[in-house]
């Protein structure tokens, strides 16, 4: 006879551990079920295995950054926004700091610290938890959530939280088992595309720049309809792409218009946001202060070598001339290259290059103020497994508990 739960909760990551903490201190009975053999795999992984746990904008400007759905998140951070999601780890022996005064790490900045953190209040609370346990499907009847089946077994419980993840890195786990299972029940799961990635150029001169990082890059895409979709950042050219932040923050928009067109056209300022104007001003002044520059040597004063380089390859611009001996047509194309550079995006990895999936299971199908289900009673969601994401900068993770601690409330629907 298999034990009974008050509650089970599916996927042992942020999310999952964070929903299983909260129900066992109100007294809860839990049980967590890991696919994997041990717990956190993919939490271990994030921020580069330093673990940027959240920032510290203001809830209005944090939910911004996600986008037009971002206010679904109010309840729950309300009651975990990043103070108190740092206070709760200050209970739990781990001391965080924001060093640039907006991104939260642990001191140590290990994602380590946190798994074991939250391994060991587990432990204290005497949560069940089973690795290689991979959740299958959910047990209903009467329209309410009654268990879990697992591969080689069947867990009841009064509810269940599914906090699986998204399709991203899938050697760490993620293979998005919760959207079958939602779906299963009548639960609308969108299109689901990777991102925070690095992604393809078709250009063949990025492979000549990887030697450099080139810092606050704007990027937008240049199509009509998209325009507005734009991100800044640090930029970095790769042997066939680009990756760096900005790449990272831009993916989100790129890989769903990559799956319509073939190719999407962006454009770069790789020079700080400086325009035509005040290029021109800069490379006036640098010539009264030394005539003798060369046009590479000019541009060498806005960018590192290898891409001054290139764009005067591209503007047709002779490097070792002088810039008032180049023609005026040359000059005004090499300007307007400095401040929209052009790239082709055309490809990316899929999912195993990529840190998060866009999309989802509908929020519209999901309370906000208790993260229950509106298909089936005693259901629950928290974390990437919903059709919410973030930039990176704390967002997912921040939301991943947020999101977690509310749901481990297990209220019912308003």
């Amino acid at each position: 006879m298999s034990k009974h739960y008050q509650l089970i909760v599916i996927g042992a990551g942020a999310a999952g551990m964070m929903s299983a903490i909260t129900a066992s201190r109100e007294g809860k009975s839990v049980l967590l079920l890991e696919k994997l053999s041990k717990i956190g795999a993919k939490l271990k992984a994030t921020g580069g295995g330093r673990c940027n746990l959240t920032n510290t904008l203001s809830n209005e400007d944090f939910m911004q950054r996600f986008g037009r759905d971002g206010r679904f998140m109010s309840p729950a951070l309300e009651r975990l926004d990043h103070i108190a999601l740092r206070v709760f780890f200050e209970g739990l022996g781990v001391e965080s700091h924001a060093p640039d005064g907006y991104r939260v790490f642990p001191i140590t900045h290990s994602s380590s610290t946190i798994i074991q953190a939250m391994s060991q209040e587990m432990l204290h609370l005497g949560i069940s938890v089973l690795c290689s346990q991979r959740a299958e499907s959910l047990l209903h009847e009467e329209g309410k959530v009654i268990g879990v089946k697992t591969k080689s077994d069947t867990f009841y419980a009064d509810r269940v939280i599914i906090a699986s993840g998204g399709m991203g890195y899938p050697v760490l786990g993620a293979e998005g088992d919760g959207y079958p299972m939602a779906s299963a029940i009548g639960h609308k799961v969108t299109d689901l595309f990777p991102a925070m990635m690095p992604l393809k150029v078709k250009e063949s001169w990025v492979a000549e720049c990887r030697a450099d990082t080139i810092a606050k890059v704007t990027m937008y895409v240049a199509m009509k309809k998209y325009k507005k979709l734009t991100a800044t950042g640090d930029l970095i050219f790769t042997k066939n792409g680009i990756r760096g932040p900005v790449v990272l923050d831009f993916s989100r928009e790129i890989t769903p218009l990559l799956a319509k067109f073939d190719e999407v056209p962006v454009l770069a300022n790789l020079t700080k946001g400086m325009n035509e104007e005040q290029i021109r001003r800069h490379f006036k002044q640098t010539l009264q202060e030394n005539p003798h520059q060369t046009t590479l040597e000019l541009v060498q004063t806005l960018l590192p070598l290898s891409v001054a380089t290139a764009l005067c390859l591209m503007a047709q611009a002779q490097t070792e001339q002088r810039w008032n001996k180049l023609d005026g047509e040359v000059r005004d194309a090499l300007i307007r290259l400095l401040v929209w550079t052009p790239l082709t995006i055309n490809g990316h990895d899929g999912f195993k290059m990529a840190m998060i999936t866009r999309g989802g299971i509908s929020l519209k199908e999901i309370d906000p103020y208790t993260m229950q289900s509106k298909k089936l009673k005693g259901l629950y969601f928290c974390g990437e497994v919903m059709n919410l994401d973030g930039p990176c900068g704390g967002y997912n993770l921040q939301w991943s508990f947020a999101s977690g601690f509310l749901a481990g409330h297990l209220k019912t629907s308003h």
